[in-house]
């Protein structure tokens, strides 16, 4: 496809796969998926430089679902994610894209019951969504057929290389067809991820989002200056003045981020906080009531944030800067998603100003500055 493509319906699609994602009103296309998705719908592999937020699961899940033949009860798609949190996710936008086509998803991970997962194996699956030590544990069971696999993804794969799963993605693989497409999916591709990701790929074109691409076109980014024991004031007043009815505030770490709620809630701001330290159900319901909307504010770390899919988040706070300036389009990647506007706000003391110059490097979108944090 030589022409560039601008809209979903440009693309050679089904109308099931159409109608799907006019359901989730889907219809201009990101500039990861206007690159990508001609050269997956072609059957090429592809190593894809793109983070949460950019759109690249429809990016990937669209070719799969299309791929996918639902009168075969054979697993045909598979998708390789490094946390349960960003397979569940990934596994609903399937489910999504593939609504009105017959594709039926499982997510599979740790600390669920494995009798229940192989239970819907045996009902029949058409893609399995899952974390590598559950793939090992139902693959070594023999309860896991990957024989059928058209379409296999790996997402995220800086971070499986950070948490040493790379053998075992290698391993998963392994047990699939070798004649198959296969994308893989990086928020950076150093020479590491792209060296691992040529062992298990067939000539892989590589799609890199350039310096103007990775800003967030659909997010007004302002800035605040604050003197270190105004933080919290000036935090208290912007949430305040900009009559910011929900967000989602960052901190650097769990320390930082139970003070912080603890020192909201103890003005009177309807708060939780959310990281790798709370239990699963607890970070789910969390999730739960902030969907909702009965929760209004969550403070939360990184890793908890990773994978998230809240589209009525209209405002992000930065209470702390990130020291790698990817996290930032990471955290700003929670709004502005969708066609829709969204706010980010990040407070800058001096002692931020090293990493702030980094993150405004990258990007060419414009920094608004408010008055100052002490006025």
């Amino acid at each position: 496809m030589s022409v560039e493509v601008t809209q979903f319906k440009d693309l050679p699609l089904s109308p099931e796969v159409l109608k799907g994602l006019r359901k989730l009103q889907f219809w201009a296309l990101t500039p990861i998926q206007a690159r990508a998705m001609p050269l997956l719908l072609e059957g090429l592999d592809v190593i894809g430089q793109a983070e949460t937020g950019t759109g690249k699961t429809a990016a990937f899940g669209v070719p799969l679902v299309m791929r996918v033949d639902s009168s075969d009860g054979r697993v045909q798609g598979l998708v390789i994610a490094p946390t349960r949190e960003l397979a569940e996710q990934v596994a609903l936008m399937i489910r999504r894209f593939g609504r009105y086509t017959g594709v039926k998803v499982l997510v599979v991970y740790g600390g669920e019951n494995i009798n229940k997962q192989v239970t819907r194996l045996d009902e029949g699956v058409h893609v399995v969504v899952g974390t590598p030590g559950r793939l090992i544990d139902l693959l070594k069971r023999r309860d896991l057929d990957l024989r059928g696999v058209k379409v296999a993804v790996v997402d995220e794969a800086d971070k499986l290389l950070e948490m040493g799963f790379i053998d075992d993605v290698r391993f998963i693989l392994s047990r699939a067809p070798f004649v198959r497409q296969t994308s893989m999916w990086s928020a950076t591709l150093t020479d590491e991820v792209v060296g691992h990701a040529r062992r298990f790929m067939r000539s892989p074109v590589e799609v890199r989002l350039s310096k103007d691409d990775v800003a967030q076109p659909l997010v007004e980014q302002f800035y605040l200056r604050v003197e270190p024991e105004r933080r919290l004031d000036a935090l208290l007043r912007l949430l305040r003045d900009k009559r910011i009815s929900q967000a989602i505030i960052f901190c650097n770490t769990r320390e930082s981020t139970d003070e912080l709620a603890g020192q909201l809630l103890g003005e009177g701001v309807p708060v939780e906080a959310l990281h790798g330290g709370h239990s699963q159900s607890k970070r789910d319901a969390i999730m739960e009531a902030f969907r909702l909307r009965s929760l209004r504010f969550i403070v939360a770390t990184d890793v908890a944030s990773r994978g998230l899919d809240i589209r009525s988040v209209s405002h992000i706070v930065n209470y702390e800067v990130p020291e790698d300036p990817e996290v930032y389009f990471h955290r700003v990647g929670r709004t502005g998603r969708m066609e829709q506007t969204g706010v980010s706000y990040t407070l800058v003391g001096a002692e931020d100003e090293a990493n702030f110059d980094a993150i405004r490097a990258m990007t060419r979108m414009e920094f608004k500055e408010l008055g100052h944090g002490n006025s």
